[in-house]
């Protein structure tokens, strides 16, 4: 029998007071939905959460869903600077991926852990509206049409305020669809920082494989545990920042000078590493702040 520590009991009390009624959103990406061991450990710490009087919104993407599923069918995918070109074939894929194979997968542990969740995606009601990326001029002068992914021009969020209010969680895919009803692929850091921006979160915190920011990307030891924006861009300049990581640092800007008073990078290898980060002083990965903290 597990024994409760007194003792974490007494430094948590600061944190389950000062986060109780606050609103957090919760990014996973797909590499962390690959394992039902690893979906089920996620959201029983995010019950927990849900117990203790803390709302959220579970954004997710399902980018390696999307990539084995296209693999079967036929269909390639493509990555530039961390971000996936998006063909008419490869949408359909990612529609079968995010909301059937992913959403799927975590509504299930949902109903396991008898956490109330409802599976949307961006496109119903309008929550996130997009419009198509336009060619874009990398920093090497190439031109690229990323096909049918879009940018977020706004959000409606209506839909989940009243799934927050009668006590659901709202598990959001991150797809979207222009005012034609195009279906685009969107960026799951992107959706979650815009609607940790909306909903006025007090934190975002992005689950992903890494530990957190890593000054050498093969040294876990190498883990950064707080920054402000003003280090973090001066890792991007240094490079130390690249490829998968760089839409993760875009979307941590959003959040931060949006209103978010805090950003968290953590792994879903480390044991319970949400609620370490959230109710411990140590954490146990990257956090970002706007400025120096006193």
């Amino acid at each position: 029998m597990e024994l409760i520590s007194v003792k974490g009991l007494r430094a948590a009390l600061p944190y389950l007071r000062h986060f109780g009624g606050k609103l957090f959103v919760v990014k996973v990406g797909g590499e962390a939905l690959e394992s039902r061991e690893t979906i089920d450990s996620l959201v029983e710490q995010l019950t927990i959460l849900h117990q203790l009087g803390i709302r959220f919104v579970l954004v997710h993407g399902g980018g390696t869903q999307a990539t084995q599923l296209g693999e079967r069918l036929g269909v390639e995918s493509t990555f530039i600077e961390g971000r996936r070109v998006t063909s008419p074939e490869a949408v359909d894929v990612l529609v079968m991926a995010l909301n059937g194979t992913a959403r799927t997968a975590i509504l299930s542990s949902c109903r396991r852990h008898q956490l109330p969740a409802v599976g949307v995606s961006g496109v119903d009601a309008g929550i996130v509206r997009a419009e198509k990326r336009p060619e874009v001029k990398l920093s090497d002068g190439t031109k690229v049409n990323y096909g049918q992914v879009g940018d977020i021009c706004g959000l409606n969020l209506e839909p989940l305020r009243g799934l927050i209010e009668m006590g659901t969680v709202p598990v959001v895919s991150s797809l979207s669809a222009d005012d034609a009803g195009t279906v685009l692929n969107i960026n799951a850091d992107d959706v979650a920082a815009a609607l940790a921006v909306g909903l006025q979160a007090t934190k975002l915190v992005m689950v992903t494989q890494p530990r957190g920011i890593l000054t050498d990307i093969a040294d876990p030891q190498s883990l950064i545990s707080e920054l402000t924006l003003a280090e973090l861009a001066d890792l991007e300049a240094k490079g130390t920042i690249k490829t998968g990581m760089l839409p993760k640092s875009k979307a941590v800007r959003t959040a931060l000078t949006g209103g978010v008073e805090s950003v968290h990078i953590v792994s879903y290898d480390f044991p319970d590493a949400i609620l370490v980060e959230v109710f411990t002083n140590e954490g146990c990965g990257t956090m970002i702040v706007q400025g120096a903290t006193a």
